[in-house]
């Protein structure tokens, strides 16, 4: 079993710029190889990323683009793990757009990565660095000061160095023992997990969680940072010569000054404690959800399609309850909880979870309604969580297929099974008793 633990490091100035240089070379050797794989595969080739690291290595420390203005091969200065490590990369994201092609689902090529873009990062091989206390030996630049130990014992396998703002991170990939990798659960409830704005989770339990919406506390001061960014970029922009809100040519690099360098730093640093809170509130939720349920039920909501409502998308987005499933899947199987996913065509929000009457007449407004047939009175989410917990049980109610839309008549429910599908783990199938077995096993014996 895989774990990783990303650790914050306080590198010296100079550790800094070697780490920029890093990311920057990683990020070059990618769009290098993304355009040769192209090129050759628009040729009629079949390229391939060990082919292609080969012919790199073949050119590095002799092709102009390669070489400094003094003639000297600056990769010479970068650890070759950095520039060895897209084409791994590359061939990764290639294998994983053809899979969803195959599996019909949406799938994106690989893309050229811009300064400024995308994720500044860079691997080492576990073979290259060193670990001791609060100290890793990074090659090239020697220790760095890390602000915690290596929390999990095992063997390590990689690690990754990145930037978030002007903050530099670890994560340490290590090979943990199944005794340190299972959880003990702390009680064995069955519950349903509705998923909304108004509150980021209700539980069939009757437990309501409210999200800490980071973007909408922090929005007066990102409107604020934003303009005074922006306002810098249009005096760069006057400067260079170009109209005020003239389109510049691609290529173009404007002067960059300290302010406005300072004025990026400011906003990045916004945007993260943002992304930090909204990851806390997330993690916490997630294992405290986990260690207290043997069986969760949540719905496979389609995020991106609710994005795409302009209305609600600043409020969806600040949430975060697209975030949850991924951390949902891997903890449930360290804690062993069963984690069922039902069909997003469920209407668990219009079933009556009493009687199992259907409201078709139910809108995103009513966020109370009352049962026409038994008489009881919902409200809304509460009622999606209850009948979403009848999915972990054999008292799940019928439900109507999304072709129908309910059946021939509005208040009825047809009987056709909706779809609830189990999270499945690595070997491909479920097996519920005995990853059960497992975990009691090893914690009895921790």
């Amino acid at each position: 079993m895989q774990l990783t633990h990303k650790i914050a490091l306080c590198p010296t100035p100079e550790q800094v710029d070697y780490f920029k240089r890093a990311c920057g070379t990683a990020r070059r050797v990618w769009n290098w190889a993304l355009n040769e794989w192209n090129r050759q595969y628009a040729a009629g080739g079949r390229p391939n990323a060990l082919a292609l690291k080969k012919q790199f290595n073949a050119i590095k420390y002799t092709d102009p683009q390669w070489l400094d203005e003094n003639g000297r091969p600056w990769l010479q200065d970068i650890h070759r793990d950095a520039h060895a490590q897209p084409f791994r990369n590359l061939a990764k994201a290639w294998e994983r757009f053809f899979a969803d092609l195959k599996e019909g689902k949406e799938a994106h090529e690989p893309r050229l990565k811009k300064k400024g873009r995308c994720r500044d990062s860079f691997y080492v091989a576990n073979d290259k660095f060193t670990l001791e206390g609060r100290t890793i030996r990074l090659p090239r630049i020697g220790e760095v000061a890390m602000t915690k130990e290596l929390r999990f014992a095992g063997r390590i396998l990689g690690a990754t160095v990145s930037r978030t703002a002007d903050r530099w991170f670890v994560a340490i990939q290590v090979e943990v023992p199944d005794a340190q990798f299972y959880r003990r659960r702390t009680s064995h409830e069955v519950n349903g997990i509705d998923l909304g704005i108004k509150a980021a989770a209700t539980v069939s339990s009757g437990e309501v969680i409210e999200a800490p919406k980071p973007l909408k506390a922090a929005l007066r001061r990102l409107e604020i940072r934003s303009r005074r960014l922006s306002r810098k970029l249009e005096a760069a922009k006057k400067a260079a010569g170009f109209e005020r809100h003239a389109r510049l040519p691609k290529g173009t690099r404007l002067p960059v000054s300290n302010n406005r360098q300072k004025s990026a730093a400011i906003l990045a640093r916004l945007y993260a404690r943002m992304a930090n809170i909204r990851a806390d509130f997330t993690h916490k939720l997630t294992t405290r959800l986990c260690r207290e349920n043997q069986a969760l039920v949540i719905e496979d909501l389609n995020v991106k399609g609710m994005l795409e409502n302009e209305k609600l998308a600043r409020a969806i987005s600040d949430v975060g309850f697209g975030m949850l499933r991924s951390p949902l899947e891997y903890k449930a199987r360290r804690y062993g909880t069963q984690l069922t996913i039902a069909d997003r065509w469920y209407p668990s929000s219009r079933l009556c979870s009493i009687c199992g009457w259907k409201n078709e007449a139910l809108t995103l407004r009513d966020r109370t309604w009352v049962c026409a047939q038994c008489g009881a009175h919902h409200d809304r989410d509460l009622n999606a969580a209850l009948n979403l917990k009848r999915l972990a049980t054999e008292t799940a109610l019928p439900v109507a297929s999304p072709s129908s839309n309910g059946g021939a008549a509005a208040g009825t429910v047809p009987a056709v099974v909706g779809k609830v599908t189990p999270v499945r783990y690595d070997g491909g199938q479920q097996d519920t008793s005995g990853q059960e077995e497992n975990r009691a096993h090893f914690c009895a014996h921790s």
